[in-house]
């Protein structure tokens, strides 16, 4: 009986951890469809927001599938054996880096807390990534991949699209676990939700297809608007959105990205997307932790007063 237990606990986890490599591949391939150096570096990498979202849920258990997930999304597309082994370690290594900062933190995955939303920005995305990026740039440029001099802008791409994944994937994946039907909803929050997502696509398109003047400020009211209306669910789903078609904008050198350089337009496009993010993922957790105050003073308010009531002659 015991090793029966003990057999389906061993399958489960080999079965977690090939859905996680999975779905670090399959989330790479459709980040590849917008590479901009050499193929294989683009400024929206998906599955560091998979891996980190993955470890946050299951723990270092599943590292496994991260390596594999990294090893074959890289093979294809390596220049050589030797840096790909190198790319898919740091791919690896980043992830765990920024996992183990976010526990140190004391990390919630619930994402209700202000810390928690600061944590994850700067702690997970823009510090952990910092690894995979100087180790996958660092070896294309010592294996002749690219040249010494496109050291920085292949930099500062790699290291957008790692930091990109885990701003705005990673807390999708986890509201998105979370998830439940609603109750008790009218129609008036329903069309109010389909509205909110309606109009901040079409500002956004707007916003990163206009040339000439840079109007990308035009989207945070949506995304205010979603965190305090639809608090962590409505600033997740909102911000992955926002960045994505900033992200596909940049890939096209429209709007605020066109005629300037690579280095120039990630350096724009990492700092937009990480206000964005942190913009709607703090607004969120302020709202959050009002709300849960409110709903806790008022539930021992109603038990002050039973209480009292009890007690009166």
């Amino acid at each position: 009986m015991v090793d029966s237990a003990r057999l389906r606990q061993q399958t489960a986890k080999l079965l977690t951890v090939l859905a996680v490599a999975v779905c670090y591949y399959a989330t790479a391939r459709l980040g590849l469809l917008q590479q901009l150096v050499r193929g294989q570096v683009t400024p929206l990498w998906p599955p560091t927001g998979i891996a980190v979202a993955a470890l946050l849920v299951f723990g270092v258990r599943i590292w496994p599938g991260i390596a594999l997930g990294a090893l074959a999304a890289n093979i294809t597309i390596g220049p050589s054996a030797l840096p790909v082994l190198v790319i898919a370690a740091g791919n690896t290594v980043a992830p765990l880096c920024s996992y183990l900062l976010l526990r140190r933190a004391e990390f919630r995955n619930e994402l209700d807390r202000l810390r928690d939303a600061l944590a994850l920005v700067f702690l997970g995305a823009l510090s952990g990534m910092l690894i995979s990026a100087t180790v996958g740039t660092g070896i294309l440029a010592l294996s002749g991949a690219i040249q010494a001099s496109d050291f920085w802008p292949t930099w500062s791409v790699w290291w957008t699209g790692d930091a990109m994944g885990v701003m705005v994937v990673t807390p999708f994946l986890l509201v998105l676990r979370r998830a439940r039907r609603p109750h008790d909803v009218g129609p008036a929050r329903w069309a109010e939700a389909a509205a909110l997502g309606v109009c901040t696509v079409a500002v956004t398109v707007l916003v990163t297809d206009t040339a000439g003047a840079s109007l990308l400020f035009l989207v945070f009211p949506f995304l205010i608007w979603a965190a305090f209306r639809f608090e962590r669910a409505g600033a997740a789903c909102c911000a992955l959105g926002v960045s994505t078609l900033a992200i596909l904008a940049a890939g096209r050198m429209t709007g605020p990205f066109a005629h300037h350089g690579l280095l120039t337009n990630m350096i724009t496009l990492q700092a937009f997307n990480g206000s964005a993010a942190l913009t709607s993922l703090l607004l969120a957790a302020v709202v959050t932790e009002r709300n849960s105050t409110y709903r806790e003073i008022k539930r021992l308010c109603v038990q002050l007063s039973e209480k009292v009531t009890r007690q009166d002659p």
